[in-house]
């Protein structure tokens, strides 16, 4: 599976081979010795994938339960009216197949696949940045789409990418994606990272989106067991970033066992200021636009995760 998808994860093994995630990951390390693969939190990887990125055909398979999860709770954050901008990605093309039913949005993106999930939508305008298409993941790079998004200013901006860590933040593969993914924050107010575990704890070469930049953390319950995950979730949190645990109904941490300040409960995450909580029900971000503060009063099927 490894050979043929350049990526799997642990979960998605375990279904297949029908046995535990327990099994799987000791028999995933043995084979690590051996050189025959990468072991990536959560999953496997060819040798190599520090540098190596999948394309967009082996990424389309992976986690998808995980990334269905996620673009519903991405696309609860989006008003009627907004103008956001979206990355690249399997994710984001989920998030965007929602995003058609929001009326009166304006999405800038860089993504054919974004586009296209767009393309039908009624009252929803899209806007594409230029540049030169890069196939692997059908994303238009280089100088023509950084420098379409100059000057511009919407409320968020969501992103994602191969992998996600406390200490770097978002990063990915490619140095010409990296280049626009940074474009894409300059432009946005808030910015909302899209990853599932599998990338929680990875780290690839090119830096996108720094730690004290992410407003917001949209993933999917770690697998049980994964220590590693929590621990990343917490040290995210610790930073002051929000996170919302989607809930896939695949058997995930039970909120007991993440660690403090990170419990999965089905409501909107509590905002967070850097080095502080915001009182109960108020959000200092920008409001549709990126104009001013705006209530939160919306909740929706997502984990709370709270400092304790």
């Amino acid at each position: 599976m490894v050979r043929a998808n350049g990526a799997v994860s642990l979960r998605e093994l375990a279904r297949v081979v029908q046995t535990s995630e327990v099994t799987v990951r000791r028999d995933v390390r043995a084979l690590e010795a051996e050189g025959l693969l990468d072991r990536r939190h959560g999953g496997a990887v060819l040798p190599g994938g520090f540098t190596r990125e999948s394309g967009f055909p082996q990424k389309s398979h992976l986690a998808t339960a995980e990334k269905t999860a996620i673009a519903d709770v991405a696309a609860s954050l989006v008003e009627e009216g907004e103008a956001i901008v979206v990355g690249a990605g399997t994710t984001t093309q989920e998030l965007a197949r929602r995003l058609a039913r929001v009326p009166g949005l304006t999405v800038v993106t860089n993504s054919l696949l974004v586009a296209q999930a767009l393309a039908h939508a009624n009252r929803v305008e899209v806007v594409m940045t230029g540049g030169t298409l890069r196939g692997s993941n059908y994303a238009l790079v280089g100088s023509g789409a950084e420098q379409s998004l100059q000057g511009l200013r919407v409320s968020r901006a969501f992103l994602s990418g191969s992998g996600l860590t406390a200490e770097r933040g978002l990063s990915t593969s490619n140095m010409l994606s990296a280049s626009v993914d940074r474009a894409l924050v300059q432009a946005a107010a808030e910015v909302v990272v899209l990853a599932d575990h599998t990338k929680l704890g990875t780290d690839t070469m090119f830096q996108t989106v720094p730690t004290d930049v992410i407003t917001r953390l949209v993933t999917d319950e770690p697998p049980p067991h994964d220590e590693r995950a929590a621990s990343e979730l917490q040290a995210l949190a610790d930073q002051g970033v929000q996170i919302a645990v989607a809930g896939t109904g695949q058997g995930g941490v039970p909120a007991e066992q993440l660690p403090p300040g990170v419990r999965g409960r089905r409501e909107m995450p509590l905002p967070v200021q850097r080095g502080g909580r915001m009182p109960a029900g108020q959000f200092r971000g920008p409001g549709p636009g990126g104009l001013g503060p705006e209530p939160l009063e919306r909740t929706a099927r997502v984990a709370d995760l709270r400092r304790r």
